[in-house]
């Protein structure tokens, strides 16, 4: 049985749909008949009830409409549904049928929420083979897409007003007598409250009645404070345990500083936002995530485990920026078997010379600084690493050293002649394997690619389908949101093959090419820099950092 190609013939048409473009679609409804996607939909419940009514109409057409819409379209439901009514190619889709708005959101609602991934990961699995796509190189990146709430309804996690709460109820319930039970330290919890309220009332009915008085009103100041502890509760159970902040009109949204502002033109105000990631292979969209963090190192390998899930597979090699260079990430990594292409916080700084790392680790274990001056591994009597996996090393003869304003300049005493520095040998090994795969003619080639692949499949979509914010709420239909758009992404690739313009994109180093090389750091260069950070105020730098964000914002919008 067919599913998607089955179409009734227009009967006595104005104009009829052009002969090429027709092709094209049939081509597409083609592509997702043979995914097999089909069979997700027909999964779906769809019970009538006991009183009947009109018949569903064909979710088949709907979901190819529905992708149609995201690819070539703004994405909206209504613009989806007044196509239907004008466009010979939403009307072809659609089998001559013209469901509303409203008709969509439901099957959106019943059909892909559910199903979300495995509709998404059967699409572009097919996709992949049909344009023979296969390769192990991944690429990983992620932003963030303002959510559909107002900005100014913005609620903070209140644990440390929840405390203070605490505290005063503590000692309320302390001058009462009736502290037994309560924990001396931390938040008392709104059912504890509750029962003392219990046992205070109780004793308000044997005590005489010059005491009632004062006694009835820390008894009422009790049940304020019983309800503001409700409302704290209440705030803290929306935010969960790993959120600060959510808002009044999308709970699920986080505060986020994004890169633009309505207002100044920069990232300085807090926006109700979602931060999505998305895998690339030779511009395929392959995975995606929609996420409540705050920062995209978190959302790495929850994103490789949903590629690992549906795909079966690790990818070979990976490249991202600074912003996932963490020590679990770098282990994940080595564990797994991926080569690792991932920057960290220091690589422009080391690819510059202006903020170069003040010591690297030797394979013996020993370590390095600017000065090629060698450290060993010591122990400090009655000092601890801040940081579990981290080690003491000291180099000394650092009054003679050249680069000593730069190595010194956060630290509190000077005048020293050594230099104990305190770092995680593991992570610093996991970086300089990194560093030395970047700086290779494939790494190269991966940090090239990067800016194509990752980056360019952001700009098409913010840029090209003016998708800048989204327009549902709560994580499980936003999350189903951008599937459907980067979906559509995938589907604009589709089209491209069809017409025969497909190219992958992915960028070959040439043969003559050789690898880079970290720029030798200067001591004087960098002792001038610190000397003039030194001399400036507070006030000063803040300016400064400001006029840059401004004349660079000003660049970005006047080229010219």
């Amino acid at each position: 049985m067919y599913n998607f190609t089955t179409r009734t013939l227009f009967l006595f048409p104005s104009f009829s749909l052009d002969q090429e473009e027709q092709e094209k679609l049939d081509r597409f409804l083609l592509f997702l008949e043979e995914s097999g996607v089909s069979k997700i939909l027909n999964s779906v419940n769809t019970k009538c009830s006991a009183n009947g009514g009109r018949p569903e109409y064909n979710p088949c057409h709907l979901l190819a409409t529905i992708l149609y819409g995201f690819a070539f379209g703004s994405g909206t439901l209504r613009d989806i549904e007044s196509a239907c009514h004008f466009d010979l190619r939403y009307i072809y889709l659609m089998d001559q049928e013209r469901p509303s708005f409203k008709t969509f959101s439901n099957f959106i609602n019943k059909y892909i929420v559910p199903n979300s991934d495995q509709i998404f990961f059967t699409l572009v699995y097919h996709l992949l083979q049909t344009l023979g796509i296969h390769h192990d190189a991944v690429f990983i990146d992620g932003t963030k897409i303002e959510a559909d709430a107002n900005k100014y309804k913005f609620v903070w996690k209140p644990t440390t007003f929840h405390l203070c709460l605490s505290d005063k109820i503590r000692t309320l319930l302390t001058d009462v007598s009736l502290e037994r039970g309560i924990p001396k330290e931390g938040i008392i919890d709104s059912k504890q409250i509750a029962e003392k309220m219990t046992e205070f009332h109780n004793v308000l009915t044997n005590v005489n009645p010059d005491e009632e008085k004062i006694r009835r009103k820390r008894y009422d100041q009790l049940k304020q404070y019983l309800l503001k502890s409700l409302e704290y509760e209440e705030k803290e159970r929306i935010c969960g345990p790993n959120r600060n902040s959510y808002f009044k009109t999308d709970h699920d949204a986080t505060a986020m500083t994004l890169k633009t502002d309505y207002y100044s033109g920069l990232g300085s105000n807090m926006h109700a936002a979602y931060n999505v990631q998305i895998a690339v292979e030779k511009g395929i969209v392959t995975a995606y995530l929609v996420t409540q963090s705050r920062s995209d190192y978190k959302d790495f390998i929850p994103l490789i485990e949903k590629m690992n899930t549906f795909y079966q597979r690790y990818p070979g090699k990976l490249c991202a920026d600074a912003g996932y260079g963490s020590l679990e990430n770098y282990r994940y990594l080595h564990d797994h078997g991926i080569k690792n292409f991932v920057k960290h916080s220091s690589w422009e700084g080391n690819v510059s010379g202006r903020n170069p790392d003040k010591c690297r680790i030797q394979e013996d274990g020993t370590i390095k600084c600017l000065n090629e001056k060698q450290g060993q591994s010591i122990e400090i009597k009655g000092r601890h690493p801040k940081r579990s996996g981290d080690a003491f090393y000291k180099v000394e003869g650092c009054n003679s050293c050249a680069f000593k304003d730069y190595c010194k300049q956060r630290m509190k005493i000077k005048d020293q002649d050594y230099r104990v520095f305190e770092l995680n040998p593991e992570f610093r090994r996991y970086k300089q394997e990194g560093e030395q795969n970047l700086l290779s003619i494939e790494g190269i080639e991966m940090r090239v690619n990067r800016s194509i692949e990752v980056e360019g499949a952001f700009g098409v979509i913010k840029e090209d389908m003016r998708y800048t914010r989204f327009r549902r709420t709560k994580l499980e239909r936003v999350s189903t949101e951008f599937m459907l758009t980067v979906l559509g992404y995938d589907i604009r690739k589709l089209f491209r093959y069809f017409d025969g313009k497909w190219k992958s994109g992915y960028w070959q180093a040439p043969k003559d090419i050789k690898p880079e090389k970290f720029k030798k750091p200067s001591a004087k260069r960098l002792s001038n820099r610190v000397k003039k950070k030194q001399s400036k105020s507070k006030n000063q730098e803040a300016k400064d950092s400001y006029k840059h964000k401004y004349h660079k914002k000003k660049r970005l919008c006047n080229p010219d």
